[in-house]
């Protein structure tokens, strides 16, 4: 058992070892930064290197549709390496940071306290492993909203209809603009557009229970500041029993890729939560071993403190039987 014990402690000191010299590593390296992606670095270095670093993952959350004035996180994923993380904004370097702790799940969170006109628009991020960079991720493109009039939306025939049929959505803006979203509540992927001054039609058909759902739409100056949304219009599709029929909107390579995301989240919440309760067990253990040492200590405490005791009583009566006197 006292094995056991030391074997899990020295693990748990081990580990903390090690994350301290990869946080070291992290602060330490010598890398010089420019303000704009670092494509040209990044072929002369793979030129001389074998090692390829595989594009990191961005996301926000809440959502890339941000109301103005509210607060938002920009998430970047590279590899358990990586030690350093940049962020660019319209292709230029707006942040960098580096990763808390290095593992499985390794990512690092870039705040934007308020959402504003200057705050939207594409972002992308790379990550440093050794002195190799990696290429940058995928477009993020983080819109914010509420910033025109509410647009008015409508579906036709009615909200109400049977699978096979053709429906259409209106959406219609006051002002007049030049860009039009539709949005479908708990989709992923990038939004439905149309151009158009005051009203645009989305068709749609023929219709599967797979189109079922909320809808809003969102007039637009341009791809990164929106209107306030519609007032939802909920579709509501009856199966008739012939369910061949496939909606006509295909899962994009965005939808999968979201659905990646959010794997990625839920198993990054999960690791999180295993390495919580083995720091946690760890802890105990190590608490459990000082409650111990502890009592060992007071025990051998109270096993001198009798045996001087016991030392003492007997010296006193050698002293007396060496000074009694003798009977003659």
């Amino acid at each position: 058992m006292t094995s056991t014990l030391s074997a899990l402690l020295y693990l748990g000191e081990f580990l903390q070892v090690r994350e301290t010299e990869s946080r070291g590593l992290g602060v330490g390296g010598n890398m010089s930064h420019c303000s704009c992606l670092p494509g040209l670095y990044l072929s002369q270095t793979i030129s001389t290197q074998k090692q390829i670093l595989s594009k990191p993952i961005i996301w926000a959350k809440p959502d890339f549709m941000i109301p103005k004035g509210m607060r938002v996180l920009i998430l970047c994923q590279g590899t358990p390496e990586a030690v350093e993380y940049q962020l660019y904004f319209e292709g230029h370097l707006s942040a960098q940071q580096s990763p808390k702790q290095l593992g499985r799940r390794n990512i690092v969170m870039f705040h934007i306290p308020a959402m504003t006109l200057l705050t939207a628009g594409q972002y992308k991020c790379i990550y440093r492993s050794k002195e190799l960079w990696s290429n940058p991720s995928d477009p993020l493109d983080l819109v914010i909203t509420e910033m025109y009039d509410t647009p008015t939306l409508s579906v036709h025939p009615g909200p109400e209809v049977t699978s096979g049929k053709n429906v259409t959505f209106y959406c219609q803006l006051g002002t007049a603009t030049n860009k039009f979203f539709l949005l479908k509540e708990g989709r992923s992927g990038r939004p439905q557009h149309r151009y158009g001054n005051t009203q645009v039609e989305f068709p749609m058909g023929p219709v599967t229970t797979a189109h079922r759902g909320t809808y809003r739409c969102f007039g637009s100056y341009n791809n990164h500041a929106w209107s306030f949304p519609s007032e939802p219009v909920k579709l509501l599709v009856t199966d008739v029993g012939d369910t061949s029929l496939a909606p006509t909107e295909h899962n994009s390579f965005s939808d999968l890729w979201d659905l990646d995301l959010l794997t990625t989240e839920a198993e990054f919440q999960q690791d999180l939560g295993l390495w919580d309760h083995t720091a946690q067990n760890l802890l105990r253990i190590g608490l459990a071993f000082l409650v111990l040492v502890a009592l060992m200590c007071l025990l051998a405490e109270d096993w001198l403190w009798r045996k001087r005791a016991q030392e003492k009583a007997n010296g006193n009566d050698t002293e007396k039987i060496s000074m009694a006197p003798v009977q003659g």
